[in-house]
């Protein structure tokens, strides 16, 4: 089969797409035959090899020989053990619990991982979801803290968790404040964003207005700052930065919370089939639509990660593999 490798930390061009052997699944795993993947901040930060917290356990080399954790495609044999999927399904899931692999032909995954897709809905699209709209959903989760009304701001709201963010912001009944690069705010308006603000001219911790929950994408802005534009009960979740902002909210955010209303965190990833499922069921119902970008076969994964390193994709950075 075709497969997407890499053996050690760089640039775009460490990969490269060759024939290597064909999976087979364990007791509970399916071997999937992929027809569409994503890329997500998670398989950039693999290949590079940075924040230095990815190498842990894999310091000098990669643990994954082959990245990609979003896929959606179609199963072709079960292990002895699978109670939930049989050969034909069409599934997606995020596979980062089951080391990796979603850049080529075939992936094996623990069935755990797995949801069954509609057939109304494209593998591509089916793709897009797993990992960003989960880390969406979670993090505007956290404590059931929104509300008709409430006031949330997504910084980096222009990538494939914020996106998603904005669409499930606005299902709650929140007024949403988009911060992103200046050209993406007419797409996160057409989304349902209620205000826009281009960060490379306005700093939204300097704006005077406060916030009843901030969802932060990026990191780009110290938790001081983030605190301040808190109203004094609102809350504050990372879902992504730098390694320093990783550490401060991990060893400052609770001395925050403890002498103050204000409520500073950091979200742990957990994907689970219960909010895929929940996730399509918005999906099928109307209320929720991945937003891709640009697509690319299978060969031209190098030039789809050098796209998204750049930053200015919206949504999902999609790979074609059938």
């Amino acid at each position: 089969m075709k497969a997407v490798i890499y053996t050690k930390y760089g640039t775009p061009n460490e990969l490269t797409c060759i024939e290597v052997e064909k999976p087979q699944p364990k007791d509970h795993e399916v071997l999937i035959n992929v027809h569409a993947a994503s890329i997500n901040s998670w398989d950039w930060d693999l290949l590079r090899g940075t924040p230095f917290l990815v190498r842990i356990g894999a310091i000098l080399k990669p643990r994954y020989a082959i990245l990609g954790a979003d896929i959606a495609g179609r199963v072709e044999a079960v292990g002895k053990g699978v109670k939930q999927f049989v050969p034909g399904d069409e599934v997606f899931g995020d596979i980062s619990g089951c080391r990796w692999g979603g850049f080529a032909e075939y992936v094996c995954a623990s069935e755990k991982a797995l949801s069954l897709k509609p057939a109304r809905i494209s593998f591509e699209d089916a793709a897009a979801i797993p990992q960003a709209a989960v880390l969406a959903l979670q993090g505007l989760q956290i404590k059931g803290l929104l509300r008709e009304g409430a006031k949330v701001l997504i910084n980096g709201a222009g990538g494939g968790v914020g996106t998603f963010a904005i669409q499930l912001a606005k299902l709650y009944g929140a007024e949403v404040t988009a911060v992103d690069s200046t050209t993406k705010l007419p797409k996160l308006q057409a989304l349902g964003a209620d205000f826009v603000m281009d960060y490379t001219k306005d700093d939204f911790t300097k704006s005077g207005k406060k916030y009843d929950f901030i969802l932060d994408v990026v990191g780009n802005r110290s938790l001081f700052d983030c605190k301040r534009a808190l109203n004094p009960d609102g809350h504050y979740v990372m879902v992504g930065g730098t390694v320093p902002r990783i550490f401060q909210v991990m060893f400052l955010s609770p001395l925050i919370s403890l002498f103050s209303k204000k409520k500073m965190g950091l979200l742990m990833h957990k994907p689970n089939q219960a909010d895929q499922n929940e996730l399509m069921a918005l999906w099928e119902s109307g209320k929720l639509n991945p937003v891709r970008d640009r697509q690319y076969p299978l060969d031209d994964v190098a030039e789809a990660f050098s796209y998204f390193g750049k930053g200015q994709h919206i949504g999902k950075v999609m790979i074609r593999v059938k």
